[in-house]
């Protein structure tokens, strides 16, 4: 790691060498495709049709990279650039920067830190200087501020003249976005926007877990302290930060309704502390300036080093700690640290590192003070690990164990669980368990295939921990919650997930729901048989009609083609469901919901469909083809989809997408890969026919849509019941007379 040089012996820029400085800002075609707002298949196309587009400086054969300075001349003199945002330009100077991404985000976060905390200083300095003399100047002012912000052994290094001589554009340009956007704002975009384009670098904490994990620990009242002992990206400490300010806001309202004169109203009014602690030194950089930059009215202290071999805190006794801990990982420490007082519940097995996780954040909590850990599922069953949890629940250290939906967090195919610990005190509570299954209940209308509907899990969680931490118990809620005692769970498992001790709801509603299914049922299969369609004699061969491409009707404007996938959930803003290719397989509604906008910009406007549009999947090899009606007009077009918008004086809707859907015409339009099939939209064939005909065949295909939803309402119906009967017969709600 390295140290900060102090003014007397920090290296003169004149030192570096020239290729050093001199070296222009790079940027790939992904940057030039996002400078332009084009895609980066329109780069290559560039690249390949004029002659004079820049050469490339760097990079590799099949990721060049281009000197940035050349690639905004060569925009603006082909009329595709009038001026680069200076976020972009920023941003740019970031990745392009010769001793990395990381290390320029450090520089810029400081300099942000700097302009927030000391924005007269700042204006002097950038003012009264020139490049060589504000980078030589720059890091003892720096320092002082990261000391004095950060404490005395912060993790922001690096911040020598040598390594702030190739950096006076960016730092100039930096305190430019801190004037335009605001300090913290800025950084902000930065970070999201680096943590965004390294996805396998950094594994992140969502925020829907993180906000929840922040209320949990809070339920017993406000956290002066705060740990993460393996903080990342800070997203934990910034949960716990907002949590802190949003009841220090609340308590400021009830004191503005009390006497005045009462003195000890201003207790909650305290700063939180925030300490954080990361393996990854740049990381640990980062996420100290995050956590600075956004709440500045905390007391940050992180500490870059491995939690478990050399903890940064030894002596911490905070109110909260909160974990997003790294899972499975065999090199935690196991032979290094065999006698290490931490392990008052056990010495964890090798492969039991969240164990040893779990005991850490014990060691570091004040007696009552609370812990949030984000488990994988495994740890709750794991026979390596049931000694420890047995020890766990004797001493009533153990209170709660939630079950997460799948998709809460990395890795997202896994129902993950939050362990909820509260250390002992001198008179421990009766040994108690809480078992949640916040995944159980039904999803609310806002939830989807692509992430959980966080209202429903935030509100099952919290008040269930809240009523269990209040009365030391809990009413049971079938499948959902219940609170068990120690002495029931310690079997020679001590299997502690909660699916294994929560009995499940009555079968599919009990019997008087499986008999309204019988009778939909019935209704149904009636309907059915009245739709299934007669294969109406015709002519003996197929007809020779005229035909055309779809790609041929675009062109002529008889109808619009989109691709489905783009678009971002605003802000705080209500967000449109979207139509996923399983819905358009399956003939259901839209389930999916859009990503989240990135810190680092705007919401992107997604397509939105409307009644008459044709929706066909473009993978998988299945001719299907959707009619969008009104019930789902206003959705969001999702990946792997692709919309076509007929001219209605032109063309029929049922019509288009009755002929999308024959096995030629699906076989002639499809390639082939080793994996998977790919639907080429624009070869798609229909015949030319007045739109009269078009009716005609419009309406007959309209009617087997409507036999083929009956089908598949009767498909499910039927196996709901019979689902529900094997149920009910065998849990004893049904009988078998």
């Amino acid at each position: 790691m390295a140290h900060n040089a102090s003014p007397d012996n920090a290296t003169d820029t004149r030192t570096v060498p020239a290729r050093t400085q001199d070296r222009p800002t790079e940027v790939t075609a992904a940057g030039i495709a996002r400078l332009a707002g084009v895609g980066r298949a329109a780069v290559s196309n560039w690249r390949r049709r004029h002659a004079d587009f820049p050469k490339p400086v760097g990079g590799t054969e099949t990721s060049p990279a281009f000197a940035l300075r050349e690639i905004e001349q060569w925009l603006r003199d082909q009329g595709k650039l009038a001026e680069v945002p200076l976020r972009e330009r920023v941003w740019q100077q970031l990745v392009g920067h010769p001793a990395g991404a990381a290390a320029a985000l450090r520089q810029a976060g400081a300099v942000l830190l700097l302009a927030h905390d000391r924005p007269a200083a700042w204006q002097q300095l950038r003012a009264a200087a020139d490049d060589a003399e504000l980078t030589g100047v720059l890091p003892a002012v720096l320092d002082a501020v990261l000391a004095a912000r950060l404490g005395p052994g912060h993790p922001v290094r690096g911040l020598t003249r040598e390594a702030l001589a190739p950096s006076a554009a960016l730092v100039r340009a930096t305190g430019d976005l801190a004037a335009a956007d605001g300090a913290a704002a800025a950084y902000d975009f930065l970070l999201g926007r680096h943590l965004d384009a390294n996805p396998r670098q950094y594994t992140l904490t969502p925020p829907g877990p993180a906000a929840l994990m922040a209320e949990l620990a809070a339920v017993a009242g406000p956290s002066g302290t705060v740990l993460d002992p393996a903080c990342g990206a800070g997203a934990l400490l910034a949960a716990a930060r907002e949590r802190s300010a949003e009841e220090s806001d609340a308590g400021e309202s009830d004191a503005g309704e009390r006497d005045a004169g009462e003195g000890d109203a201003g207790e909650s009014d305290a700063p939180v502390t925030l300490y954080g602690q990361e393996a990854d030194a740049d990381l640990a950089a980062l996420t100290a300036l995050r956590l600075a930059l956004g709440a500045p009215d905390a007391q940050v202290r992180v500490r870059a080093a491995d939690t478990l071999r050399a903890d940064a805190f030894p002596d911490l006794a905070a109110d909260a700690v909160l974990v997003h801990p790294p899972f499975n990982e065999r090199n935690w420490g196991h032979d290094e640290l065999a006698y290490d007082p931490r392990w008052e519940y056990g010495f964890p097995a090798r492969t039991e590192s969240e164990l040893a996780w779990v005991q850490h954040a014990l060691a570091r909590l004040r007696e009552g003070g609370t812990a949030v850990l984000l488990m994988p599922p495994a740890a709750a069953s794991r026979r390596s690990g049931r000694r420890i949890r047995a020890d766990l629940l004797r001493r009533g250290a153990l209170r709660a164990v939630i079950a997460l939906p799948a998709g809460a967090a990395p890795p997202n195919g896994v129902p993950l669980h939050l362990w909820v610990l509260r250390k002992p005190g001198t008179t421990p509570p009766a040994p108690q368990l809480l078992v949640v299954d916040a995944a159980g209940p039904a999803p609310g209308p806002a939830a989807g295939r692509d992430k959980p509907d966080w209202q429903t899990v935030r509100t099952t969680a919290v008040e269930a921990w809240r009523t269990f931490d209040r009365d030391g118990g809990i009413e049971e809620q079938p499948g959902v919650r219940r609170s068990l005692a120690a002495i029931d769970l310690l079997d020679d498992d001590v299997d502690l997930a909660p699916a294994r001790h929560l009995p499940p709801p009555a079968a599919a509603g009990g019997p008087a729901e499986l008999a309204r299914i019988r009778e939909r049922l019935t209704t149904t299969l009636a309907r059915t048989t009245a739709l299934t369609p007669r294969p109406d004699g015709g002519a003996a061969g197929p007809a020779r009609w005229p035909l055309t491409t779809v790609g041929e009707l675009a062109r002529s404007g008889a109808l619009v083609l989109r691709a489905g996938g783009a678009g971002t959930a605003p802000a705080g803003g209500a967000a449109p469901a979207v139509l996923t290719d399983h819905d358009v397989i399956g003939g259901d509604a839209p389930s999916g919901t859009l990503p989240e906008a990135p810190a680092s910009g705007p919401a992107e406007e997604p397509v939105l469909l409307q009644a008459g549009d044709v929706v066909v999947p473009v993978l998988g090899g299945g001719a299907v083809a959707r009619v969008t009606d009104d019930s789902t007009a206003g959705a969001a077009l999702g990946r792997n989809l692709t919309l076509l918008r007929p001219d209605p004086a032109a063309l029929d809707p049922w019509f288009l997408a009755g002929f999308l859907r024959g096995t030629a015409n699906n076989r002639q339009a499809s390639s082939y890969a080793s994996t998977a099939t790919r639907l080429d939209v624009r070869r798609l064939q229909l015949p030319r026919l007045p739109l009269a005909d078009q009716r005609r065949y419009g309406q007959r295909f309209r009617d087997l849509a409507a036999f083929e939803g009956a089908l598949r309402l009767t498909a499910r119906l039927g196996e709901q019941l019979v689902q529900g009967l094997h149920d009910g017969l065998t849990d004893g709600s049904v009988t078998p007379d």
